[in-house]
């Protein structure tokens, strides 16, 4: 079980020993974590995390072909908490973002499609 905070620390090149930005980040994914529940992405209840110990499965739940989930909040928490100075870089990370929310917004309209259904079929 992957803890969230440390996946995003590392992609971040933070050691998880060093908690200085925890704070900081755990806003950042909080932040995302709203916006992909916006999206209809994740839990109907929302979800956030305090600390080290929430993992991508307490995420995830049943639906673990959203693995595109981690990218996403990797890059968008970089570009909350340490953008790239580089304008091309910053552009590239925009246009991926942008696909991969295009991309969990329509796996979450099929899924829900598929689970309403299964719920019209019994």
């Amino acid at each position: 079980m992957e803890s969230i905070l440390t996946s995003v620390k590392k992609l971040l090149g933070i050691d998880d020993e060093y908690t200085h930005f925890d704070v900081d980040i755990i806003m950042h994914i909080n932040s995302v974590f709203a916006v992909l529940n916006q999206m209809g992405v994740g839990p109907t209840e929302g979800f956030s995390i305090t600390d080290s110990f929430a993992t991508w499965d307490d995420f995830f739940q049943d639906t673990p072909h959203m693995e595109m989930v981690k990218s996403y909040m990797y890059m968008k928490v970089r570009l909350m908490f340490d953008p790239p100075t580089a304008g091309s870089v910053l552009s590239a990370m925009e246009r991926q973002i942008t696909e991969l929310e295009w991309r969990l917004n329509f796996t979450a309209e099929v899924n829900m499609s598929s689970s309403e259904e299964e719920n019209q079929n019994g």
